[in-house]
């Protein structure tokens, strides 16, 4: 018999919507990422140099002291400040010793007019460049996972996404239930490409809930 699902994980970007508009049926879900990396630098009393969205700065303006150096490079989904003399900045910061700290390294993400670079080709450079490595607090870390599950066992818990790499097999990988939707930045054949493959291949978010519902998965 199937185990009992009490917790279900859901992407947002390419899952729930593509850049502004929300994918028919879809409902809100909060960005766990974010909030593990106010705790972190809370918990460690970093003042950092913050690569993130401009709508989600104001979760992070009381903890930046900007009369202080900053000990840490934070790095999220940030398209408009990827730019050569920021990064240059946030390069020269991790040489003085600096941490780098990557909210999540996806590779590309879906918006409107297609798919574009996601932050782990930034977080990339810095880690070559800076020769360091990130400490990474979102997808596909199993910690991040671990953390998501708080008290329930993963053979509870579902994990739904557009990121076959990031959101499934990194669930699938603590023995999460892994639900791959086909919109975002999905791909013909992104099933294929994990050992052990999806749990189900879904054609939109709705369709998952509805396996869940039925419980067929």
């Amino acid at each position: 018999m199937a185990k009992q699902i009490k917790m279900i994980l859901i992407d947002l970007s390419g899952t729930l919507h593509i850049d502004n508009s929300a994918i028919p049926g879809a409902v809100e879900a909060l960005n766990s990422s974010l909030a593990a990396a106010r705790k972190l630098i809370i918990s460690r009393k970093l003042n950092p140099m913050l690569f993130i969205d401009p709508a989600a700065n104001e979760d992070f303006d009381d903890l930046i002291r900007n009369d202080d150096k900053k000990d840490a490079v934070v790095i999220g989904l940030a398209p408009d400040k990827f730019n050569y003399e920021k990064l240059t900045k946030a390069f020269r910061l991790l040489l003085d010793g600096a941490s780098l700290i990557a909210i999540h390294k996806g590779r590309y993400y879906k918006r409107s007019d297609g798919l574009a670079l996601g932050p782990g080709a930034f977080i990339a450079g810095l880690e070559y460049s800076a020769d360091i490595k990130a400490e990474i607090i979102g997808k596909p870390a199993a910690e991040f996972f671990k953390a998501a599950l708080e008290d329930i066992p993963p053979e509870e818990a579902i994990m739904i996404g557009d990121d076959v790499k990031d959101d499934v097999a990194g669930a699938q990988a603590i023995g999460i239930r892994g639900l791959l939707v086909q919109t975002g930045k999905y791909r013909d054949g992104d099933e294929n490409t994990i050992t052990p493959p999806p749990t189900k291949v879904c054609s939109s978010f709705v369709q998952a809930v509805e396996f869940i519902l039925k419980k067929e998965i």
